[in-house]
Order: C-alpha cells, then sequence, then structure tokens
C-alpha cells in the first residue's frame, strides 16, 4: 500500500514517521521546499510534492491530511473526488456543513473517510468503553474531562476546537450518543476574540451528565477522565497511562461506602501507530473506521453549539 502525508509540520512529522515505520510511507506533500527537502533525505526513496493536487493525481492510495484545518475539506474533497481514502486530523473540517458534504461524498464514491480522534485509539479508553457496556460499574451517572495545561494558544480556533475535540469524540463513544442540553462559558484572557479557558457541561437523554475543562492557560499539565457510576467511579490519568477503579460511593441511606481502590489497568500503546494501523486496516478490509465521518460530524455539531453559546 502507497500513503501520502500532506503537512509536514509539528504533528505532520509524527505521522510521517509511523507511516514509514508501517512500511507504507510513498510521499510528503509540503508548500516549503526545504522540508520536502529534508524528508527526501530523511526517508530516501519517497516522492516529495509541493502541491496537493499533483499529488492526488498520482498513484497512490490514501492520503493522511495533517495541514492547518482551513484546508481540510478542500483537500479531503479533492481526494475523495478522485477516489482516494482519506484520513484527515482532528477537526476533520472547520464547518458541520463541510464535514457532512465530505461524508456524504466518501459514501457515494465508496471511500474510507476516517477523523484522527487519536485518543479513541489509546487502549485505555478502548478498555473503559468495554468496562462499562459490560455493566461493570452499575448504571453510569456522570463523566468528567479535564484537558489543562500551558499549551500552544492559537489565533483563530479556541481551546476547545483545538484540544477538546480529543474528549468530546470520547466522551461520545463512551455514552454512545450525542448530548439534548449544552451549556458553555469559556474566558477571553490572550486575545479579545479566542477562548483560551472554556466549562462545558453536557446533557444526554439517557440521563448522563457530563462536563468538560479545556485550557492552555494552566499552571501545571493535567489530563483526565472521571467517570461515576451506581457501583463505583473509574479514573483514567492520561498522563501516567493509568485507569484506578475507586470502590466508592454514598448509599440509599446516606452512607459513606469505600471498599478501596486499586489500578487496574496501566497501558503504554502508541495511540498514533495504533489510530494509522486501524486506517491501513479499514482501506484494505472497507468497513467502517472507529472514527469514521459520520462520528466526526457529531462532534463537529457539538463544537458549534458550544461555539455558538460562546458567541451569544
Amino acid at each position: 500500500m502507497k500513503v501520502a502525508a500532506i503537512g509536514a509540520g509539528a504533528w505532520g512529522k509524527n505521522i510521517i514517521r509511523s507511516l514509514s515505520e508501517l512500511d507504507v510511507l510513498a510521499a510528503v506533500i509540503d508548500l516549503s521546499s526545504e522540508k520536502c527537502a529534508e524528508y527526501t533525505q530523511a526517508y530516501p526513496g519517497i516522492a516529495t510534492h509541493g502541491n496537493y493536487r499533483e499529488a492526488i493525481a498520482a498513484d497512490y492510495d490514501a492520503f493522511v491530511i495533517a495541514t492547518p484545518t482551513p484546508l481540510h475539506y478542500e483537500i479531503a474533497r479533492a481526494a475523495l473526488e478522485a477516489d482516494k481514502d482519506v484520513l484527515i486530523e482532528k477537526p476533520m473540517t472547520a464547518t458541520s456543513l463541510q464535514a457532512e458534504t465530505l461524508v456524504r461524498l466518501a459514501e457515494q464514491r465508496g471511500r474510507i473517510l476516517m477523523a484522527g480522534h487519536l485518543l479513541l485509539y489509546q487502549p485505555a479508553i478502548q478498555w473503559i468503553k468495554e468496562f462499562l457496556d459490560a455493566g461493570t460499574l452499575g448504571t453510569l451517572y456522570t463523566v468528567h474531562q479535564e484537558r489543562l495545561g500551558l499549551g500552544r494558544a492559537r489565533p483563530l480556533e479556541n481551546v476547545l476546537w483545538d484540544c477538546g475535540v480529543h474528549d468530546l469524540a470520547v466522551l461520545l463513544l463512551l455514552v454512545g450518543n450525542v448530548p439534548c442540553g449544552i451549556r458553555a462559558s469559556g474566558h477571553r484572557i490572550v486575545q479579545p476574540t479566542v477562548e483560551d479557558d472554556v466549562y462545558v457541561h453536557l446533557e444526554f437523554p439517557c440521563g448522563v451528565r457530563a462536563s468538560l475543562h479545556n485550557s492552555w492557560l494552566w499552571p501545571e499539565t493535567r489530563r483526565r477522565l472521571v467517570v461515576r457510576g451506581s457501583e463505583g467511579m473509574l479514573v483514567y490519568d492520561e498522563l501516567a497511562q493509568t485507569v484506578t477503579l475507586h470502590r466508592k460511593g454514598i448509599t440509599p441511606d446516606l452512607q459513606n461506602r469505600d471498599d478501596g481502590s486499586e489500578i487496574i489497568l496501566r497501558g503504554n500503546g502508541e495511540p498514533l501507530k495504533l489510530e494509522l494501523q486501524h486506517f491501513l486496516a479499514r482501506v484494505q478490509d472497507r468497513q467502517p473506521p472507529l472514527s469514521d465521518g459520520r462520528s466526526a460530524l457529531q462532534v463537529i455539531e457539538v463544537l458549534e453549539q458550544v461555539s455558538h453559546l460562546l458567541e451569544s
């Protein structure tokens, strides 16, 4: 299989390295001739292109797009129209209308359209999904997510569009539904039109409540998922790659119950490589990816709803 990587920036270089390790890297596409020259030297035998249309016209089986978000739709549409399979980094597109168009186009042409929702391919998230589906945590009550740190501020995308995409994708996967109610608040500290700190509260038809806090202006790095159910609580520490089960709660007669805690999973997976392997497998077997276009569309629709609330 021959896969071409479009975009050789900060994240694109990781994709390029992983594709090379999987022995499918055929080309690198970037506007910078200097970067193209660097990759030609680093990965002998690959092709380079300074124009994505030139690359799409060439004989590659699939494309991985890691350009700035505003360019995703244009490039992906051109690739799908050329009957190529496509993996697009998050967020898949800048608007839900663009996402819906790509989904319809991929379905009409029978192409694989996948979004780079990296956290879905973290083994711990897959384990938590199976744990909840098995009913081991009892009735699901709440999901709380934090993605905080002193990050790289963006001039156009707010912190939710930049960081919260991962968390929303995980949330919709775990709950298995889309929210019926959303409240949000944000703080524009560094720039007058871009939120650096965002709180989102979501309600689901099944009764589950969720909260999300994203910030790139935070004194310490924290990436954590807390799931509360009738039989206990799960805490996933993304930095330590541990899942801890807390057999704790409050009984109907308002007594505290504490039967201890234990780390029940330690992870060391490489989610990017696992994500790319999943994409390659779907290109071969033509089955829908875990993070297919429709699931990515749902995430973008939630992002747009939150953005509207933040502007009102």
